[in-house]
């Protein structure tokens, strides 16, 4: 890769663009300062950006060693089901580890025309099943405590709605998509001419192919991942998704549920999720709602505040790895396919329980 093709005067745009921005807050907003920007934009976005890297360095070591089939073995019979294939199972492998690792993992993959952009959604949809289980130690121990019972269900029904959509997606990926198998049979047999010839001259070989590449990913991602996530952290810092959040809640009924219930989805609105945790067990224990009431009122919050948070925490993400446009299609579509299967199996439960 020549010194030209790499981004420069963009990045550079990118940076001076950001650093106007923090510094026309710091002068203009009370509630940020230097210290605020170091501990709640500068490390959040290092890490990002860390994880990132990963992601792009692994993609290219698992494809340039041929190991992409052994990383995929896990999930292998499901993406093949599928007609995703081993590099969008290689990626789902990894959503078990980062999020962020995996989707530079299948923009690379895309970039490198190695996957098509079917592809690339479809698995992007699915790796919200082991994104699932990132946060659930931590959630479990906090909520369970707090609704008993309810929480369970919560849980479950939530589950049970990420298991549906992903089933969903492998067979439209089963019906709609084609097999691809010519083309991983040809890479198969590239990358195994390729072991076969393996020295020290090749490993090298690949190193410097990465050298060469993987600059040009990283600063491009960053380039757009800088000013997004620097204006998404201002928004909030001044309050306007909390003033989004309590704007929405007003639009919520009070024919859908009881008053009672009612204030649980206010309070996932207006502050963290657990909050309307606490609220709910408190109610709950007082007997002033039914666990079933109480189930239903949680998921309603899950509802309607999970995509206010999902632009607050996963839009600079999502935009930044995967280029603006693309980005905020991945992100509303899969929002969309998760709040159906939520009110999808809300009312399952609404209509047994």
């Amino acid at each position: 890769m020549k010194p030209r093709d790499i981004k420069y005067k963009d990045l550079g745009v990118s940076i001076i663009f950001t650093l106007a921005c923090i510094v026309f807050s710091l002068y203009y907003f009370e509630s940020i300062t230097l210290g605020v920007c170091l501990k709640k934009l500068g490390l959040p976005l290092f890490r990002l950006i860390f994880f990132i890297s990963i992601g792009l360095l692994a993609g290219q070591l698992i494809e340039s060693l041929g190991w992409t089939k052994q990383v995929a073995v896990i999930a292998r019979p499901f993406f093949a089901f599928s007609n995703l294939g081993n590099r969008c199972s290689a990626a789902f492998t990894t959503a078990f580890i980062s999020g962020a690792a995996a989707n530079a993992m299948l923009l690379d993959f895309y970039k490198d025309k190695k996957i098509s952009k079917i592809q690339l959604f479809l698995s992007n949809y699915i790796n919200q099943f082991p994104a699932f289980f990132l946060h659930l130690p931590t959630t479990v121990f906090i909520v369970l405590p707090l609704t008993g019972f309810a929480g369970a269900l919560y849980f479950i029904i939530t589950f049970l709605a990420t298991l549906f959509r992903t089933i969903c997606f492998l067979f439209f990926g089963r019906f709609y998509l084609k097999p691809d198998q010519n083309l991983e049979k040809k890479d198969d047999y590239i990358l195994s001419s390729q072991r076969k010839k393996e020295t020290k001259t090749d490993l090298t070989a690949i190193i410097i192919k990465i050298k060469s590449r993987l600059p040009k990913r990283i600063i491009n991602i960053i380039i757009w991942v800088l000013p997004i996530y620097t204006i998404v952290f201002i928004l909030n810092s001044n309050g306007f998704f909390d003033y989004l959040n309590k704007s929405l809640s007003g639009a919520v009924t009070l024919t859908i549920m009881p008053v009672e219930s009612l204030s649980v989805v206010i309070l996932s609105f207006a502050a963290e999720f657990t909050s309307g945790f606490a609220a709910a067990g408190a109610l709950m224990d007082a007997g002033v709602i039914t666990i079933k009431q109480t189930v239903i009122a949680l998921l309603l919050g899950n509802i309607l505040a999970f995509p206010v948070r999902a632009l607050r925490h996963q839009l600079p993400r999502y935009m930044g790895i995967f280029s603006p446009k693309m980005g905020l299609q991945l992100l509303l579509s899969g929002q969309l396919f998760r709040v159906l299967s939520i009110i999808l199996m809300g009312i399952f439960y609404y209509i047994v329980a």
